[in-house]
């Protein structure tokens, strides 16, 4: 099977810098995965699309009372603008928002433990003024570390934008310790739309050309981070895969489709699955690569579909000797708007050892990664596709059993947003 882990770790070499939605980064991303696509004898098609996007202009939080602090803080993105010279309210800490946290904070500025869809609905019900996020660790070295840059997505402002900061987690105890009386809140920022896109292309089956299997893999990465594990990754696999399905002909039309912007809310693929309503009736399954190439980590497959194929993928990693691990559940990432319309997906994931490799962070390298555990992958996946691709008869029902369609619905917020 002429798989190259070499190749592979190549193509990550070239995509080895920061990759954020609507950035130059993402657009330079793309045109590589595009040049390949052009190697490998295929032409590669751009679909475009506008993302949300925003920028801070100006964050500060001070605490006013009883003694003053600047604190480091960065803006959550959509939380809104405060009045230009801040807001200044009461001080709250809210260890776990419920209920009885909330009492008396309404038109104060609260600190949270953590920030949820939940949370947040609670606190724009509250009708708080503000609120304050820690991130990170306690130990962690502000010189080694980079602050989160944390966003509100749509599930957030359906409630309202309540301006907010993120902050350390040394500072937030820092700040506790202080008895805090009063702190201000100062945020603009701008919210406008960027421009993202797909990448695409495809292999015609030689019997069954309406039959298809989509590939997924998303090429954007967050803020800080030159995503190499994620998805570098999984967009540089989906390149091989590519290859041998140029070399070896499928009996079904394979599909691959390099999702922009992901990491803001699986934009990508929600986009494809919109744009491309008619075309889902063919698709029957989709296989999505996110997170590979630790060299200590561990291979999993997480199934969206129904069990029979959990057990086709336990008998067949046994059968060919390839240790990893199998789940039957929902996965975060650009499978997700493909379940949601029916459509049976596998995700295939190496998860990285704790400390191991790292994810959402500047840490997020090329040093952990290696071609031989990249190449190891995707020779499974290659085999595995090979099974589906070239069955006689497809073999995965276009079902998704109804306790993952749950999970789903849950994921997506469908029933909030009803009853909303």
């Amino acid at each position: 099977m002429d798989i190259k882990g070499k190749r592979i770790y190549d193509t990550l070499k070239k995509m080895n810098y920061i990759r954020l939605s609507t950035t130059e980064g993402e657009q330079k991303g793309a045109k590589v995965i595009a040049d390949e696509i052009r190697d490998i004898g295929l032409e590669p098609s751009f679909e475009a699309f506008k993302v949300p996007c925003y920028e801070i202009i100006k964050v500060k939080l001070e605490i006013t009372e009883p003694i003053y602090m600047e604190i480091e803080a960065k803006g959550y993105g959509y939380s809104g603008n405060s009045a230009k010279d801040g807001i200044e309210a009461d001080f709250v800490y809210v260890e776990s928002a419920e209920d009885i946290d909330l009492i008396g904070v309404e038109g104060k500025i609260v600190m949270v433990s953590s920030m949820g869809y939940e949370v947040y609905e609670r606190l724009a019900k509250a009708k708080v003024a503000g609120f304050i996020a820690p991130s990170g660790d306690y130990f962690d070295d502000p010189k080694k570390t980079d602050l989160d840059e944390r966003m509100l997505r749509k599930g957030h402002t359906d409630y309202g934008q309540i301006p907010g900061v993120c902050i350390r987690m040394k500072d937030a105890v820092k700040i506790i310790k202080a008895s805090p009386v009063k702190a201000r809140i100062t945020l603009e920022q701008k919210e406008e739309e960027g421009d993202s896109g797909n990448i695409l292309t495809q292999v015609i089956g030689t019997k069954y050309p309406d039959e298809v299997i989509v590939y997924t893999a998303h090429y954007d990465s967050v803020v800080f981070s030159k995503g190499m594990y994620d998805n570098a990754s999984g967009s540089a696999i989906l390149l091989e895969l590519l290859r041998y399905f140029v070399k070896n002909p499928p009996l079904r039309t394979v599909r691959f489709i390099w999702c922009g912007s992901e990491e803001r809310g699986l934009f990508g693929s929600k986009y494809y699955v919109k744009d491309h309503e008619e075309e889902l009736k063919q698709i029957r399954l989709c296989i999505n690569v996110d997170l590979a190439g630790p060299v200590i980590g561990r291979d999993t497959a997480i199934v969206i579909a129904e069990d029979k194929l959990c057990h086709m993928i336990e008998y067949m990693y046994k059968e060919v000797g390839h240790p990893m691990s199998l789940r039957h559940d929902i996965y975060s990432s650009d499978c997700i708007p493909f379940a949601d319309k029916g459509i049976p997906a596998v995700n295939f994931v190496r998860y990285g050892a704790p400390g191991a490799v790292s994810c959402h962070t500047r840490n997020d390298v090329l040093e952990p990664i290696s071609a031989k555990s990249l190449e190891n992958t995707t020779r499974f996946i290659a085999q595995f596709s090979n099974r589906v691709v070239n069955a006689y008869m497809f073999p995965v029902e276009k079902k998704i059993p109804d306790d993952l369609v749950s999970k789903i619905d849950k994921y997506l917020r469908k029933k909030q947003l009803k009853d909303d």
